[in-house]
């Protein structure tokens, strides 16, 4: 269901009256910086949580001092202090948070001993935000919207959601779908979605309310370039159509991220471009593998050991996607964003994504990438040939993804409309009071 006219599944920026900016000679003018609170059910470095990292890196510490809850321990944890953000480990149990959001059903969300856990926990959580004098909450998973969405009220604090999650029935069971949307009416003061395709599958949220921020990237840290503005490459694959070109997908090895269907197309690719190689940057999370074993064997069946590479998790991507000749996204189910998407065109690898999400607000089919129908790998193969025999046009569509990015993606941009959020959600809840 549409939100409003300004709501388009190709837009880049959605206009709100969040993208209209405030008058911050309205704003409160605290003696030092408001205290905003992040919370995640999880420290494992996922798609949200990598978005949750780069947004603390650059939000404006002169004006907001950045404290996080994390509910588990992980490789998040240390990244965050890295960061120089306050961080807090407030222990909820296992069970609750290794549960994965397509596993959720009535049955699930109604056991008696998860339910009294976490309704223990979430008392401890509004406890610490009264006691950490916190200005405001800023959540950023679906279990932290839930979990720290009611601690924040009982606190009486202002919250902020941030969605990441694609809140549809081929994403999530259809009733924690249909839970999440009803929330999201009266819960928390203001939405922030991570695309436009993101903020229509909440149809019920008030619009005025609400605003679809794409997450960024760090674009000048992104690559090392040469004078030219072309990324530096450090191995044989020195372009498109080289002997032995490198096809790359990055994420981690889940069912819906598409794997199976980028090795389908790989098969078809080295009938026609037999010197190519690929890579498959990434591995099993939340109890994924036994699809990362079906991957694996896939590799062995069709005869692709000696082409396909596995990397593992791996904390340098940047570099590796700087080596890669083409970024493939295979994911089978619309993807909220499209992180990764942007981190290729970012080091102006020409990127061939599936039609679905958010993916259709970054890339501009035919300009900067090329979008495929999604589970297609006759499409998808079709594509990368295509890119593989005109190494010229992809060079150049990799050239404008790169600019795309610049202009539009930067999580400079991010952060400052992120903190102009804060302040609009602060002065409606102080006007409310008056």
């Amino acid at each position: 269901m549409p939100l409003g006219n300004t709501m388009t599944s190709n837009v880049t920026n959605v206009t709100t009256s969040t993208d209209l900016g405030i008058d911050r000679s309205q704003s409160p003018t605290p003696t030092q910086p408001l205290r905003v609170l992040y919370v995640d059910h999880t420290a494992m470095l996922g798609g949200g949580e990598i978005a949750l990292l780069n947004l603390v890196r650059h939000i404006d510490l002169s004006r907001f001092t950045p404290v996080v809850v994390l509910f588990s321990d992980g490789p998040l944890k240390p990244l965050l202090i890295e960061a120089e953000a306050e961080v807090h480990l407030l222990p909820l149990d296992s069970t609750v948070v290794n549960t994965r959001k397509d596993t959720l059903g009535g049955k699930s969300i109604f056991k008696i001993g998860v339910v009294f856990k976490t309704i223990r926990f979430t008392l401890r959580l509004s406890r610490f935000m009264r006691n950490q004098k916190i200005d405001l909450v800023h959540t950023n998973s679906l279990k932290a919207d839930i979990i720290g969405g009611f601690a924040a009220k009982l606190a009486r604090i202002p919250l902020l959601w941030h969605v990441r999650d694609r809140i549809e029935d081929d994403y999530l069971p259809p009733i924690v779908a249909d839970v999440f949307r009803r929330l999201a009416r009266w819960l928390p003061d203001c939405v922030i979605a991570n695309s436009a395709a993101t903020l229509q599958t909440l149809s019920r949220v008030r619009l005025e309310h609400s605003a679809a921020i794409h997450s960024g990237v760090d674009f000048d840290s992104r690559v090392s370039v040469v004078h030219d503005g072309t990324p530096e490459r450090n191995d044989s694959h020195s372009e498109v159509g080289s002997k032995s070109p490198l096809i790359g997908l990055v994420g981690r090895i889940s069912p819906w991220k598409g794997q199976h269907i980028f090795l389908r197309a790989a098969a078809q690719v080295l009938q026609k471009f037999p010197n190519t190689r690929f890579q498959i940057i990434g591995a099993a999370l939340f109890d994924e593998a036994e699809y990362e074993k079906f991957v694996r064997d896939m590799v062995v069946s069709s005869n692709l050991t000696e082409v396909v590479e596995f990397t593992g998790f791996r904390n340098d991507v940047p570099q590796l996607v700087s080596k890669l000749d083409i970024l493939v996204h295979a994911s089978v189910v619309g993807e909220p964003f499209g992180q990764v998407v942007i981190e290729g065109m970012a080091a102006a690898k020409p990127v061939v994504a599936t039609r679905g999400g958010g993916v259709p607000e970054i890339v501009m089919d035919g300009e900067t990438g090329i979008l495929v129908p999604m589970g297609d790998a006759d499409s998808m193969a079709g594509a990368i040939c295509r890119l593989l025999a005109d190494p010229i046009a992809a060079a150049e569509m990799g050239r404008r993804g790169r600019e795309r990015v610049r202009d539009h993606f930067t999580i400079q941009s991010t952060a400052r409309k992120v903190e102009r959020l804060y302040y609009e959600v602060l002065n409606r809840r102080a006007k409310s009071k008056n």
